[in-house]
């Protein structure tokens, strides 16, 4: 054969999924049924009490805009069925866009939808508030997980480490009359059931999942011992709501219409959260930590062998891992102006587990599905309001059975780090 001639190269045809077209095709579907029942005007209000102005109420005909939204997902549809029928290469930017667009004119539509022909208000800037405010301990959760999990330690004992946080950040506030000392004592002590964690998987072997069940039981048994006791003797001094943390306002930003008082009117802990996201997400992927963190996760024998002290970096990651979800845990007491009361956790911690598997072990993705069952807890607690014709306890239900689907893999493969649940043995 010449050099001259030239050499065929085989092309490589693109995998083709017909799984984010079928959901695309269900949203349409949802929409075009919104579109044909909505009746009469929506009512929304946009004003907030913590600005200095007040924005009135905007009264608009529902359907056309329900009808808008239906026609963009439907283009949006259409292209995404023809790119994967050619088996056509899209950008990550605009599979992203995609799903973000359809995802947010499937709320709206359902919004306008509930909303039409009602006496009550849509209350978009209060339902978002609300929705950061129930977020918060489920994005410190979530990133709790990510850290343990992306090290090789499954972390069950998320709902525990949320309950102590919420017992001590309470209970330090009140003996200190300072709700900064409940910020500082709720993450000591998730960070001292995550050394528990971390002892009895890492150290000893037992098994993560276990484990983590176990301290579950021992967190709800401890705390709800010390409420029965140490607390109620001294309710005035022990658990008092007298001192929790204040909004912190940033001048000029709060001000903007629907985003400040959402982003810019928050607690301390919120504003942790945000740079909690933001770090992590940097560091987990562009540090040296992060990278042995990573490498410990997937293949401890390997790291190991560049002189990585596997046990040792399992152990602090887990620590850390737990000391942010004490933190997410204080928002229950300190963070909401409430006093502790048994099990005040309920369950959240296991909804950060399944907001961690559905962001797959990524903080940013953890964040998303996190602030999900949030908007999805919120607009439950708003639609009451404004009688819908879908029950709220139905909405509520929505981010769970979105879990399974994803976890399932209609929205892509999730697949946690290759070592977890393994124990290392030099």
């Amino acid at each position: 054969m010449s050099t001259s001639e030239s050499v065929a190269v085989p092309r490589v045809e693109v995998k083709r999924s017909w799984k984010l077209p079928g959901i695309y095709v269900a949203a349409c579907i949802l929409l075009l049924v919104f579109a044909i029942s909505t009746r009469g005007d929506v009512t929304i209000r946009l004003n907030d009490k913590s600005q200095s102005y007040e924005i009135p109420d905007i009264v608009t005909a529902g359907a056309p805009i329900v009808w808008v939204l239906a026609a963009l997902t439907v283009a949006i549809t259409a292209w995404t069925i023809l790119a994967t029928a050619r088996r056509m290469t899209r950008s990550t930017w605009a599979r992203v866009g995609g799903m973000v667009l359809v995802g947010l004119s499937t709320i709206l539509g359902f919004l306008f939808y509930a909303g039409s022909d009602s006496t009550g208000a849509v209350t978009l800037t209060s339902t978002l508030v609300s929705t950061v405010a129930i977020s918060t301990p489920l994005i410190f959760g979530s990133l709790s997980g990510v850290v343990s999990e992306r090290v090789g330690v499954v972390n069950i004992a998320i709902e525990g480490d949320l309950l102590v946080g919420a017992f001590a950040g309470v209970m330090a506030a009140s003996y200190f009359q300072m709700p900064y000392a409940g910020v500082i004592a709720a993450p000591l002590a998730g960070a001292a059931l995550g050394a528990l964690l971390a002892l009895f998987s890492v150290k000893c072997g037992v098994d993560q999942i276990i484990v983590g069940v176990v301290l579950n039981v021992l967190a709800l048994g401890l705390t709800t011992f010390l409420y029965g006791t140490v607390m109620k003797e001294t309710p005035g001094s022990l658990n008092t709501n007298q001192f929790s943390l204040s909004p912190i306002k940033i001048p000029g930003l709060a001000e903007i219409p629907v985003i400040g008082p959402v982003l810019f009117n928050q607690t301390i802990l919120v504003y942790l959260m945000y740079a909690a996201v933001i770090a992590l997400a940097f560091f987990l992927f562009r540090s040296r930590w992060g990278l042995r963190l990573r490498a410990c996760g997937e293949h401890p024998r390997a790291a190991d062998t560049v002189g990585i002290n596997v046990g040792r970096t399992r152990t602090i990651n887990t620590i850390l891992g737990s000391a942010f979800a004490g933190l997410g845990g204080a928002f229950f007491t300190i963070g909401s102006g409430l006093a502790f009361t048994d099990n005040i956790s309920a369950g959240n911690g296991y909804i950060a587990l399944a907001a961690m598997i559905l962001g797959k072990w990524n903080p940013v993705g953890a964040m998303g599905a996190a602030v999900m069952f949030g908007f999805a807890q919120a607009l439950a607690r708003m639609l009451p309001n404004i009688e819908p014709a879908i029950p709220a306890d139905l909405v509520s239900m929505i981010p769970y059975v979105v879990t399974i689907v994803a976890v399932a893999g209609f929205v892509g493969k999730s697949r946690a780090p290759a070592a977890e649940n393994v124990p290392y043995v030099k």
